[in-house]
């Protein structure tokens, strides 16, 4: 490592035995990408998987909220699996996980899908928590860009996964090739993770924080980022998991509801990025945690009810509100923990408690559209939990730490 790349990782004493901070950087973002098309390319085939498994829309629901609520559950274990195995070698784990549940989805059948769902679900619990720990340590002085880069690669892969996987049945005629075929970028991040790594996996050390901190339990601020997170989540998911069947009622093709969602998860882009950068040089970060969540409750409800000839314009609205709510959440595990030590248990309860509350979504949606025939139910949450998360982002945007 070059003296000057040294002297940029300050708040990372161990960093100069990586070989670089650039390897280190893609290994995240490559992670990154593979952390969301396990849940966004169940929605685009969601009619077919129904037909000919005979699922009803609670158990498809069902299918969408599972693999979330592994995110949350699975979260909690990430800081002791990376104290025993060092955060590199957990993140690996973590991604293997993730490979394998997505070929597993490929074997066909109900049994199959379940199971490669949950356990992609885990590996994408367990990663979630680790790599904002990695860009805390490593990356200290570059927080606001590569929590966007990160949010970036994240919106990118759930873009691609809810926007090819019909255009990959159509042309293998396989739902289960469309899933199964997820695997493939996901093997291939672990590779290059691995060997980004090599170095500090063959030094055998143990970056995970030791400390063991004040609980975050009782705190106001940490219950008010996890809340923004875990609301925020709940509206994401049950756009991932009902927004191309609620389009496909209202009169597009699958190919075409599909691409609704692709494009309103695409145009998450557009915000993850510079949304962290903006609201970290603001001295309060409430005003873009607001206005973005405004953006998602309004572009959802435009999508649902207005005139189809406006379905891209709101789709955009629904990612611009998206990208920018994700982003600002990810931000605020780092703003508000004055410690790396902080952070990672910030990150951990924010996560496991956020993304429990995050699966309640698909599952309303499904329950509320199986008991009246419509989509009421799914415009009642946006509102309800929208507005709700709009009050978290306003007291969690504050200028203040958490107990260190």
């Amino acid at each position: 490592m070059q003296p000057s790349e040294a002297s940029s990782s300050r708040g990372s004493p161990t960093l100069a035995i990586l070989p670089g901070r650039l390897l280190l950087g893609w290994a995240i973002v490559l992670i990154a990408f593979n952390l969301r098309p396990a849940l966004s390319s169940f929605a685009p085939v969601v009619n077919e998987v129904m037909a000919e498994t005979g699922l009803s829309a609670s158990g498809a629901s069902l299918m969408s909220t599972a693999p979330v609520l592994c995110l949350g559950l699975f979260a909690a274990t990430a800081p002791g699996l990376s104290r025993r195995l060092g955060v590199e070698r957990a993140a690996l784990v973590a991604v293997a996980a993730v490979a394998a549940g997505c070929a597993a989805r490929g074997l066909g059948g109900v049994a199959a899908l379940v199971a490669g769902s949950l356990l992609a679900g885990a590996g994408i619990g367990i990663a979630n928590v680790l790599l904002p720990s990695l860009l805390k340590r490593d990356f200290a002085d570059r927080a606001p860009l590569m929590t966007g880069l990160y949010s970036m690669a994240l919106c990118i892969g759930a873009a691609v996964g809810a926007g090819a996987t019909a255009p990959l049945r159509d042309g293998s005629g396989s739902w289960q090739f469309a899933l199964a075929f997820w695997s493939l970028p996901a093997f291939a991040a672990l590779g290059f993770s691995a060997l980004a790594w090599s170095h500090r996996l063959r030094a055998g050390v143990s970056t995970a924080p030791r400390q063991a901190g004040r609980s975050l339990w009782r705190d106001p601020l940490a219950w008010q980022v996890t809340l923004f997170m875990g609301l925020q989540s709940m509206l994401a998911y049950s756009v991932f998991g009902w927004l191309a069947p609620i389009m496909r009622d209202r009169g597009d093709s699958a190919v075409t509801a599909g691409l609704v969602v692709s494009v309103s998860v695409l145009s998450q882009v557009a915000a993850s990025l510079p949304a962290p950068i903006l609201a970290a040089r603001m001295r309060r970060q409430s005003l873009p945690a607001g206005a973005s969540m405004l953006g998602v409750v309004i572009g959802f409800l435009g999508l649902a009810l207005a005139p189809l000839v406006l379905q891209w314009a709101f789709a955009v609205l629904l990612g611009l509100g998206m990208g920018g709510a994700f982003a600002t959440a990810v931000l605020f595990m780092v703003l508000r923990a004055p410690t790396g030590a902080a952070a990672a248990r910030l990150s951990s309860m924010a996560q496991s408690v956020g993304y429990c509350l995050g699966s309640l979504g698909p599952l309303i949606v499904g329950v509320a559209h199986d008991a009246s025939g419509d989509w009421h139910g799914a415009m009642t949450l946006f509102v309800v939990a929208g507005g709700a998360a709009v009050v978290a982002g306003l007291l969690a945007g504050r200028n203040r730490h958490v107990r260190g």
